[in-house]
């Protein structure tokens, strides 16, 4: 074998085994960090009359100016079968019941609190309130 056809063996071996040029780990494919922890599991947080659940669904992780760590999570709203989430909402608090249509939120953004929503049980559809 000469030289040349020993680098180019070798860097051919070197590819395979490397899983290609343009190929990704599987974690990263999958939306993860290699090594990163999994996500939060999907968690039910509260309830309110006729059914209705309200759950923890994605999350982030947060880092506050001091250097705190936290996660934020979004919400979905769950009856029946039906799933309706509650959009641009992250929080790092369970949600408060107002009533049987109503909850209240607040919102989360790097471990910082901020305004509070209203949600409508309904529909999904958050109100800033006043």
């Amino acid at each position: 074998m000469t030289l040349r056809s020993a680098m180019t063996f070798g860097a051919l071996v070197q590819m395979l085994a490397c899983g290609g040029p343009d190929e990704k780990p599987a974690a990263e494919t999958a939306g993860a960090a290699p090594g990163a922890p999994a996500a939060p599991r999907d968690s039910l947080v509260a309830t309110a009359p006729g059914g209705v659940e309200i759950w923890f669904t994605l999350a982030r992780d947060g880092k506050a100016a001091d250097g705190t760590t936290c996660v934020d999570r979004t919400m979905e709203i769950r009856r029946d079968s039906a799933r309706i989430p509650i959009p641009l909402l992250y929080t790092g608090a369970a949600p408060e019941l107002v009533n049987d249509s109503t909850i209240r939120a607040r919102l989360s953004s790097q471990c910082v609190p901020g305004d509070v929503y209203l949600v409508n049980l309904r529909t999904g559809r958050p109100v800033r309130e006043r």
